[in-house]
Parts: C-alpha cells; sequence; structure tokens
C-alpha cells in the first residue's frame, strides 16, 4: 500500500493519533516493535497560530520515526490552512486533518467530528489545505454523527474528489464516542466502491493479531490503525506484524520483558517532560496495560501504582509485583 508514494508494504498496520498518548518517545517504541507509521497528537491550528508553545512542541519529528504525519484540526478554512503551512515548513511526510475527535471540547465547538455536521465546510477546508501544501494531505474521520446520519460512503467520495491521498475512517460515530463496537460494515463498503481509488485505513476495536487479519481479510482495506489497544502494550505491533506474515501467534514475551517495557516508557516520559509530569503522563499506559491483568488481589496495588509521584517509588512497586506473583 502506498500514500502518495510513500510504500508501507503489505498489510500495514498504523499507530492511531492520540491526545497525551502519541508523545516522540512512544512513536519510536512502537516503530520499534514494528509499527510501519506513526501519527503525532492532534495539534490546534488556533495554537500554532497563536505560537502556543505546547502545540509548538508536538511539531517536534525525528527521521528514526519516518513515515510520521502530523495531524491538526480546527473549524475555519483560513486558520486551518495556515497551519498547515506551519506544519509544512518541519517536513512531515503527511499532513492529517481530524475530522473524527469526538470529545466536547473539539466536537462540541465545531472541529474535529463536529465538522460531521457541517460537511461543506469540511470539504472546503480539505479542499483548501490540499491547495496550499505540497506535503500529501490525508484525513480521519467517522462514519458520522449518529446512527440516523451514517454518511460515510458519500463522504468518501467527496473527499476524494478535494484530493486528500487517503482515508481513515473509524467505525463508530460521534453519538457513539468510545463505546459499544466498530462497525466495520461500512468501512468495507467504502473500500469496494468502484469510485474510491485512495487507500482506505480501518480503525476501530483492532485488539488482537487475530482481529487485525480479520479485518484485512474481511473488509478489504488497505492498512489498519491501532489505537487504545496500545496503551501500555507497545508490543501489539510486533504481536500483529508476526501473525500478519506467518499466521501464527507470536510466542508471549516474558514479564520480565514487558514490565522492561514499561519502566523504558516511564523513563522516556520522565525525560522529555520533568518527574511530576512524566509520571502523571504515564499513568493511561500503567491502566490500561494487560500485563497486570488477572492477577488475584491486585486492587491495592494498582491504586498505589497510580498514586505513584516518583519514578523511585513506581519502580519499587514494579519489583513487589513481580516478586509477590513470582513473575518472570
Amino acid at each position: 500500500m502506498k500514500i502518495a508514494g510513500i510504500d508501507l508494504g503489505k498489510y500495514p498496520v498504523l499507530l492511531a493519533p492520540m491526545e497525551d498518548v502519541t508523545d516522540a518517545s512512544f512513536r519510536l517504541m512502537c516503530k520499534r516493535f514494528g509499527a510501519d507509521f506513526v501519527y503525532t497528537e492532534f495539534v490546534s491550528s488556533d495554537a500554532l497560530i497563536r505560537q502556543v508553545n505546547k502545540s509548538i512542541q508536538k511539531l517536534a519529528i525525528s527521521d528514526e520515526e519516518r513515515p510520521v504525519a502530523i495531524q491538526i484540526y480546527g473549524k475555519d478554512v483560513a486558520t486551518m490552512v495556515e497551519a498547515a503551512r506551519i506544519v509544512e515548513e518541519v517536513n512531515p511526510n503527511v499532513i492529517d486533518l481530524n475530522f473524527g475527535c469526538p470529545v466536547k471540547r473539539v466536537a462540541g465547538k465545531g472541529a474535529g467530528a463536529g465538522m460531521l455536521q457541517n460537511i461543506p465546510l469540511m470539504l472546503e477546508i480539505t479542499r483548501a489545505v490540499v491547495d496550499a501544501v505540497k506535503v500529501p494531505v490525508t484525513v480521519k474521520t467517522r462514519l458520522g454523527w449518529d446512527d440516523d446520519h451514517k454518511i460515510i460512503v458519500n463522504l468518501a467520495e467527496r473527499l476524494q474528489d478535494c484530493g486528500i491521498q487517503a482515508l481513515t475512517i473509524h467505525g463508530r460515530t460521534r453519538a457513539q464516542m468510545y463505546t459499544g463496537e466498530a462497525d466495520w460494515s461500512l468501512i468495507g463498503e467504502v473500500k469496494r466502491n468502484p469510485r474510491i481509488s485512495i487507500p482506505i485505513i480501518g480503525n476501530g476495536d483492532i485488539t488482537t493479531p487475530e482481529r487485525a487479519k480479520e479485518c484485512f481479510d474481511r473488509y478489504g482495506v488497505d492498512a489498519i490503525m491501532v489505537g487504545r489497544a496500545s496503551f501500555g502494550r507497545p508490543w501489539i505491533f510486533r504481536e500483529i506484524k508476526y501473525y500478519l506474515e506467518t499466521g501464527d501467534l507470536l510466542p508471549s514475551l516474558s514479564f520480565s520483558e514487558c514490565l522492561g517495557y514499561l519502566r523504558e516508557e516511564v523513563q522516556q516520559s520522565v525525560a522529555r517532560l520533568d518527574e511530576r509530569r512524566g509520571i502523571l503522563h504515564i499513568r493511561r499506559h500503567l491502566a490500561a496495560t494487560p500485563l497486570f491483568k488477572g492477577l488475584p488481589d491486585f486492587k491495592q496495588l494498582r491504586i498505589a501504582m497510580l498514586r505513584a509521584e516518583t519514578v523511585d517509588e513506581l519502580f519499587l512497586l514494579f519489583d513487589k509485583i513481580q516478586e509477590r506473583y513470582s513473575l518472570v
């Protein structure tokens, strides 16, 4: 599969753009485990134009993580165009337009998935950004606003006509947020549409290697995108890639190996931010990791782990967990 000449090979597996998750260190770790393409956290176009430091920092990308996309969002044509030009200066492989974020502070203000209620403006923004930059432009969106307005089949054609180079579809509506099961049937319908010539990337509930292969085989997508299943589990990319290439499940990593990667995540987060903010940032990964799933009487240790305020305190808890449960 290719995006504007960027060859991602057969069965590409992509890391989804996720706020407060896909920072540079996490992107690099996922690349190490086999992610074929990574995306930054989404960046507010308004904040970029105002030169907000936190947003400018999100534009920092390295050659080691390429190919990489920088994702922007906004609700105004001129602002999105100016932001795209700012992004172009750091030379990402792709600029991705976020028309899928469902959270209230974004969608409620008309940006992200809020654009699904104003398709003419969505298309105007897309066309204007494509015309304004030389970097390939892609879009990420959802099936529609709600169950009564699943418009993605028609919308995909119209976005393609704007000149985008690929389309990622999350198999939920905005109304669903992240609840319920992702519906891939319409993603498959978009892909089967003979008028669609751009790559179609499927997103939503890719949590196992088996499900990843099923989505390729059943719905015919050109690539899949892994999101929340990567929290505290960057090795999922290795598991998926191995299964896609061999048809066999990769032998599980040892507990010690996985815990080592979590330690590395903590250290990188702290190095990038500082101890307090780095620990706060990594808690989402620690809360979601499947590594501790099924451990008996784990509740109090879990609470302590998510309340730890220093690296030393957190790593002592890791040691205690490993010792108590005799995990190797």
